[in-house]
């Protein structure tokens, strides 16, 4: 690296839990950095699902190195043993976290292209010695570039949840019903979205975290008076099996495990019916303009008033375009780490911790982290995050004993199968495989089947 390469900063995309967290981290190594954040605040996407409450604690979801940075000043830590929402977790760490760090988090700044400069990615020469350049679009419609010798690019996927229809793409009909169908899990006490869905018949595409708490949310407004009638309709692509609502008791994140039971209560107590085996190939409006969702068997479900598409996220890699990056085909994720998340395999027990030599891709210096290091996987917790970025910030600070070094012990989930492992609310339907992949035939109503490695 050339003398100039090495005065110029470390560019983070994002200033999201994990963003922020690499930048604390860098600071910590005396690096410099700039954030760029798209968004106007910190914890963006927290923000759009303030109203969900994670499954980690606070103590879980504080990184060590952003705690003492924001110790001296006199922050407090909410109670370590609590669950925060979104929104508490934007406002109570995130936010004072990027206040402290000042005028290098730039917010309002939209990276739309990284390459390396007067490289694209086609050029071998000279290519690593060249710092890269980070296209950065600003709210007021000001153009900008900045350099940098090396790239976290820790943007997420909250921006590109995935589409109801079963093949990866939009189903038939599915822009054109856009005014009833939602992809993210309402909040339910915002007045104009509860009378969105009070006495309504609600179809829930989805298996994961997002599914159970969409399902949850409607059997809690169906108990109500003014909630009286509603009803949910859960899609599933798979089967029914023991790992389909989660770990339960035997979860280390109780709460987590506390999430699928509650999905289960919504189908038992028969405030939700399942429907299993159904890829969405098509939507269509009836003549009182309710939807129909059409499955690629060429069943047509009963009618419904809204659709709810909690079928995963993907990430956003359109501005990396000009980058040599080492994916896995299928998950979308770095090529060494994809073997340690892929929901087709891995079924049982943890995502083993890692960091910078996982993350790493042809082109030197660039990393995926956080939520879209995982692609489309759907088993990432924010502390996974935290130690991603410790060890990159160490392997670029030239502390490679560091970076190589495990300093994370993650919790046991209690089940097999991948979905649902977030502590944020986001989810993934998954094509089966693993051990506890059977389908299963559920009566409506009725406990689900029992299973397990």
């Amino acid at each position: 690296m050339s003398q100039t390469t090495t005065n110029l900063p470390v560019v983070v995309i994002g200033a999201g839990p994990a963003g922020l967290a690499a930048a604390a981290h860098l600071e910590d190594r005396s690096l410099d950095f700039l954030v760029l954040e798209a968004g106007p605040h910190a914890g963006a996407a927290p923000r759009d699902w303030a109203h969900v409450r994670l499954f980690s604690r606070w103590d879980e979801v504080v990184d060590p190195a952003a705690e003492k940075l924001l110790a001296p000043t006199g922050w407090v830590k909410p109670d370590a043993a609590s669950y925060p929402t979104g929104g508490d977790w934007a406002e109570l760490y995130l936010q004072p976290l990027a206040d402290i760090l000042g005028d290098r988090v730039r917010f309002g700044a939209r990276v739309t292209g990284v390459s390396r400069t007067g490289r694209d990615r086609i050029v071998d020469a000279d290519r690593d010695a060249q710092p890269f350049v980070i296209h950065v679009e600003h709210a007021d419609g000001l153009e900008e570039r900045v350099f940098a010798r090396a790239v976290i690019d820790a943007s997420g996927t909250w921006s590109t949840p995935s589409p109801a229809g079963a093949g990866g793409l939009h189903a038939l009909g599915e822009k054109a019903a856009a005014d009833r169908i939602a992809y993210r899990v309402p909040d339910l006490k915002d007045p104009a979205v509860r009378a969105r869905y009070a006495g309504k018949r609600t179809a829930i595409i989805g298996s994961g975290a997002s599914a159970f708490t969409a399902l949850a949310h409607l059997a809690d407004l169906a108990r109500t008076d003014d909630g009286t009638g509603t009803h949910a309709t859960w899609i599933l692509r798979r089967g029914i099996s023991g790992s389909t609502f989660g770990g339960g008791e035997a979860d280390q994140l109780p709460a987590r495990g506390a999430l699928g039971l509650a999905a289960k209560a919504a189908v038992d107590g028969g405030y939700a019916d399942a429907v299993t085996g159904f890829r969405t190939d098509a939507i269509e409006r009836d003549a009182d303009g309710r939807l129909v969702l059409i499955g690629e068997d060429g069943r047509r479900l009963d009618p419904v008033d809204e659709v709810i598409v909690l079928t995963g996220f993907r990430p956003d890699l359109s501005f990396l375009d000009e980058l040599r990056l080492g994916l896995d085909e299928r998950l979308q994720a770095p090529l060494a780490l994809a073997p340690l998340i892929d929901p087709n395999q891995h079924s049982c027990g943890t995502v083993y911790p890692h960091g910078q030599a996982e993350l790493s891709h042809p082109e030197k210096d660039v990393y995926l982290v956080g939520m879209k290091s995982y692609g489309r996987a759907p088993t990432f917790l924010a502390m996974t995050g935290y130690e991603q970025v410790r060890s990159i910030a160490a392997h670029l600070a030239g502390d490679q004993e560091a970076a190589e070094r495990v300093e994370l012990t993650l919790p046991e989930t209690g089940v097999c199968g991948g979905a649902g492992l977030f502590d944020q609310p986001e989810t993934t339907e998954q094509s089966g495989g693993g051990c506890c992949a059977a389908p299963a035939t559920l009566t409506i109503g009725a406990p689900a089947t029992s299973g397990g490695c």
